[in-house]
């Protein structure tokens, strides 16, 4: 007998620890329950409204006089009933940065972080994701197996970012060791996140004295005239809110192409394209599986829900994309998903997003062409946490192959 996910002591569903995530969708069940907008634990004593309807979160999202991003109005969190400790707080607590602003100030900080990302060339970050993600296959193809997470997914936007902001390669190491350490969410993610800001820190001073070709330069330099606390906070913003996202969207696009023989098949022969799978991965594997958090500006009504002022609303991503509301055969190539979210706030850096998981994909395919799932018809097991749909390992298997191949082509700058 399949017990129901657990509820908090207020009675609602509980959107993080091992239960949600061993059994996401039956917690979003109990949450629609509650009709498009239902209360959720979210970490312990921490309560939220959480959107699961896909009509209502486009409402919400669109809406910038009903609703705000400046978490400076969570309630709760004024009058110390938020834990200082809580978990959450790493996300959601207010930053001078675009995630967490409104109207003009969120349109500079917004212009700012477009046009850095809009100088990012395309066909050079295919080829930094190319050449990073050639190294760390390397470093296992002789063993025969491999665990998609541990030894390439997490691992890979962390290298393509430090090149991304113009790191020497001595910070370099030290930001990867520190984004690993703030991933990992346990008791080490605090002080990961301490290093990790004070190494931004050390960037944008040494930039400052030594502009390059890089996006910490091209934050400093921009007409919006952003301080050194507002670089800080929209590069840790854009690291942030890019490694985890890619290292999930990538392993569960591979997920897709490798458990099911059926879109392996239609792959090989040329009728399905790596795209379509990355395509399907947004709509059934958000990466970000509950964000976006709102609060209202007054009390008022969403789709017949009633939102107090001041209490975190998030949008659930990943129920919305799965809304049983939704209209039947709306196929993987529509892109109305929620992934990147939608209306002011929506992911502004998808185009380069896009190309690291692609990349990233085609060549851990190319390079390991017999990769298989270590066990096709077992379940992912999730990270713990309420924020991230992220797998916590992906074992896989392949014939071992000489890496000493693997690492004259990254050398040579090539392919296999």
């Amino acid at each position: 007998m399949t017990l129901p996910p657990a509820l908090s002591s207020r009675g609602c569903p509980v959107l993080h620890g091992a239960d949600f995530a061993a059994r996401p969708e039956a917690v979003y069940d109990q949450l629609r329950a509650q009709g498009p907008v239902g209360w959720a634990e979210i970490a312990p004593a921490v309560n939220a409204l959480v959107v699961t309807s896909h009509r209502a979160a486009v409402t919400l999202l669109n809406d910038t006089n009903g609703y705000s991003k400046d978490a400076r109005r969570w309630k709760d969190l004024n009058n110390g009933y938020v834990p200082a400790d809580s978990p959450v707080l790493a996300m959601m607590a207010w930053r001078p940065s675009v995630l967490y602003t409104d109207g003009q100030e969120h349109a500079r900080l917004r212009w700012a972080m477009d046009d850095c990302l809009s100088r990012i060339d395309l066909h050079e970050l295919r080829e930094i994701t190319e050449r990073s993600a050639r190294t760390l296959i390397a470093g296992v193809t002789e063993q025969g197996h491999a665990d998609l997470m541990a030894d390439f997914a997490d691992t890979l936007p962390m290298l393509v970012f430090a090149e991304l902001l113009g790191c020497p390669e001595e910070m370099s190491r030290r930001m990867v060791h520190a984004c690993q350490a703030l991933i990992g969410a346990g008791p080490e993610a605090a002080q990961g996140g301490a290093d990790f800001a004070a190494i931004l820190q050390e960037l944008i001073h040494l930039r400052r004295r030594q502009p390059g070709q890089d996006l910490t330069s091209w934050m400093i330099s921009h007409p919006a005239r952003l301080s050194n606390d507002e670089c800080l906070n929209q590069l840790f913003c854009a690291v942030g809110a890019g490694i985890v996202p890619v290292a999930a969207w990538m392993a569960w696009s591979l997920w897709l192409l490798l458990r099911d023989d059926a879109y392996a098949g239609n792959l090989s022969a040329g009728t399905v394209t790596i795209r379509k799978a990355l395509e399907k991965a947004l709509w059934e594997y958000s990466p970000m599986a509950n964000f976006s958090a709102h609060y209202a500006t007054k009390e008022s009504w969403l789709q017949g829900a009633v939102i107090p002022a001041g209490v975190p609303v998030l949008i659930s991503h990943a129920a919305a994309n799965t809304d049983p509301a939704l209209p039947p055969g709306l196929g993987y190539g529509n892109r109305s998903h929620l992934a990147w979210s939608t209306g002011p706030h929506r992911c502004p850096a998808v185009s380069p997003a896009t190309t690291m998981v692609q990349a990233g994909t085609e060549t851990i395919l190319n390079l390991l062409w017999d990769i298989e799932l270590a066990d096709p018809a077992a379940d992912v097991p999730l990270r713990h946490g309420p924020f991230h749909q992220c797998p916590q390992a992906m074992p896989v298997r392949f014939r071992p192959k000489p890496a000493e191949r693997i690492i004259r082509t990254t050398n040579a700058g090539g392919t296999a």
